[in-house]
């Protein structure tokens, strides 16, 4: 079901507002801040999650307060053909980045890289040891640029609800 077919309305917003902004909340909390009684607010809730609206609850950790200080970006260059593969470049690169601890998120992009990575570390020296070790070691990569994060300006998981 996309946001197209899901019917919205207006409570459903507010519910999903509510949690984005606190997952803890519990079903009595949330249907008290949206004026419907329990069941029908988890209901509603338990509808949003079967359509896959709500993809997960999480705790979201401070990375400072874990010694994690160093946000960095990498944008990777991957090489495009192999020579007999058994599974392609990109299968492998994909793969590996799964294993990766240091890199929290991964996306494809268009342009002149093909993939942009963002990954947190300990320090600078965390960091080099890891593109060294594991970017730059991998056989489908050709090229890694790297931008680190000099202040978090806006950093939210929420996202901007349809009207």
């Amino acid at each position: 079901m996309s946001a197209d077919d899901f019917p919205w309305d207006r409570t459903d917003r507010r519910i999903l507002d509510l949690l984005q902004q606190d997952g803890k909340l519990s079903n009595q909390e949330v249907a008290e801040r949206v004026n419907l009684s329990p069941s029908p607010c988890l209901r509603r809730i338990r509808r949003l999650e079967e359509a896959g609206v709500i993809r997960q609850y999480v705790a979201l950790l401070e990375p400072r307060k874990l010694g994690l200080g160093l946000l960095a970006f990498a944008t990777v260059r991957l090489e495009k053909q192999a020579e007999a593969p058994r599974r392609s470049p990109i299968d492998a690169f994909r793969a590996a980045v799964q294993s990766w601890p240091e890199v929290v998120a991964c996306y494809a992009m268009t342009g002149e890289m093909d993939y942009l990575l963002r990954v947190q570390a300990k320090d600078l020296e965390h960091y080099s040891r890891f593109v060294l070790d594991h970017l730059l070691r991998h056989p489908a990569v050709v090229d890694v640029k790297s931008s680190f994060a000099l202040e978090r300006i806006k950093d939210t998981t929420a996202l901007p609800l349809p009207a």
